[in-house]
């Protein structure tokens, strides 16, 4: 039961944050944006295997690897997280910049007609 609301989570997120990105608003982007790291981050996790109480690395002459956790996952999505926090920050900033220069925030820099 719990991989199957992951998955829909995971889907619904993707879902939402493609439909977003498509939108014409650049604001609605970024939040699309936002959403489709989120799930990249919950599908690396859910990839990982993580596993609670669960030494994060192996000594040496370990017999069973499976008993410890894998620490690249977590490395992954810590580094994820960093890249995506910047990458708002600088969509924000051309976001700003883009409405002061074209008083429109449409992604083209044009309103639609009507």
């Amino acid at each position: 039961m719990t991989q199957i609301v992951l998955a829909l989570a995971i889907g619904v997120l993707t879902a939402s944050g493609v439909w977003l990105m498509l939108r014409p608003r650049t604001f609605q982007v970024i939040i699309g944006l936002s959403l489709v790291s989120y799930a990249v981050n919950l599908f690396i996790f859910s990839m990982g295997r993580l596993r609670s109480g669960a030494a994060a690395f192996t000594r040496e002459g370990a017999e069973d690897p499976a008993l410890y956790a894998d620490p690249t996952p977590q490395a992954l999505v810590l580094t994820a997280i960093v890249i995506s926090f910047a990458l708002t920050a600088l969509f924000l900033v051309v976001l700003l910049a883009s409405r002061g220069e074209t008083g429109s925030d449409h992604v083209d820099g044009q309103e639609a007609p009507e």
